[in-house]
């Protein structure tokens, strides 16, 4: 005896079974994308902490567009110019990138680079634009000297205005940052410690110069000498009294705790005195700003009124 199915059963089980198979499909196509997704996203991350530098000192001056076109080019130029590029020079530029914070890519030799190519772009700028015939000849002559010498020194009086602010800002924050160490110290914790402990607190340049220190000598270099090239780091006086007091103190055997008090109480004098200085030099300050621009004003104001009476008197007495 044959039994034959129902032709609705069979229907239902071949949607069933069609559904069963796209849903699997679906869950193995999502897998797949989910998967690849997170490979990418990991080649992605992997890509730019292999391209991009993570550290603040890294990123002053160097963005992505300089770190791409520019610092490959003004190597190129460096590379040629090297041998034109006087060695004192050179040293200057090394230092004051130094001071401004050691921006990643940058070195003298490209510094120096960028200046003569300012200096060339702002020349040609200057030809290009200005006009034609005698009158222009003779402006040309003038102006192009002036832009080509203004385009070579307007590259380091950026970067000296640059490092000017960076050191002004470690002299603020170091009376503060000396009683914060005092404290750490005579707390119970060590020197090492204390310093990456007020590095992280403090923050800013002075911060960013603490952690370094923390992190040579977490490398092997000795204390004296990771403090030595903070100071050779800095134009800070306050800060190499420091540092030549530390290592004084290292010398010697003398206790820390005491030689941060010793330190933190002279920072704040000589901060107080600098404050009286300021206020002592205000008045002196104060006198150009009242001749050349309220005094002038005052004298219209009081004098205005007469001059025009004594002009209509003399007007009518005619």
């Amino acid at each position: 005896m044959q039994t034959t199915m129902d032709p609705t059963l069979l229907i239902s089980l071949g949607l069933i079974g069609a559904f069963a198979a796209v849903l699997l499909a679906g869950l193995v196509i999502a897998t797949g994308v989910a998967e690849r997704r997170s490979v990418n996203r990991s080649l992605r991350a992997v890509s730019r902490s292999s391209l991009e530098p993570s550290g603040v000192r890294q990123q002053e001056l160097a963005l992505p567009f300089a770190r791409r076109f520019v610092l490959p080019g003004l190597s190129r130029v460096s590379d040629r110019l090297g041998r034109f590029g006087p060695p004192a020079i050179v040293d200057r530029l090394d230092r004051e990138l130094v001071y401004a914070g050691s921006p990643a890519g940058w070195d003298g030799t490209r510094f120096l680079a960028l200046k003569w190519v300012t200096a060339v772009v702002l020349g040609v700028l200057t030809f290009l634009l200005l006009p034609g015939g005698v009158v222009g000849v003779v402006q040309v002559v003038v102006l192009l000297p002036i832009t080509a010498l203004l385009g070579y020194y307007a590259p380091e009086w950026i970067l000296r205005a640059r490092s000017g602010r960076r050191q002004h800002a470690i002299r603020l924050a170091l009376p503060d940052a000396l009683d914060l160490l005092a404290i750490t110290v005579e707390a119970g914790l060590g020197f090492e410690g204390a310093l990456d402990r007020v590095g992280k607190e403090m923050g800013g340049p002075l911060g960013e110069e603490l952690h370094r220190v923390v992190q040579e000598m977490r490398l092997g270099k000795g204390r004296s000498d990771a403090l030595r090239d903070l100071a050779d780091r800095t134009t800070v006086e306050e800060l190499k009294s420091f540092i030549m007091a530390m290592v004084q103190a290292e010398i010697f055997g003398i206790s820390v705790a005491r030689v941060l008090h010793v330190q933190a109480e002279e920072l704040r004098v000589k901060r107080r005195q600098r404050a009286e200085e300021t206020a002592a030099k205000l008045p002196i300050k104060v006198i150009f700003p009242l001749l050349f621009c309220i005094f002038p004003a005052i004298f219209v104001v009081l004098l205005a009124p007469a001059a025009i009476t004594i002009y209509d008197t003399l007007v009518r007495g005619q």
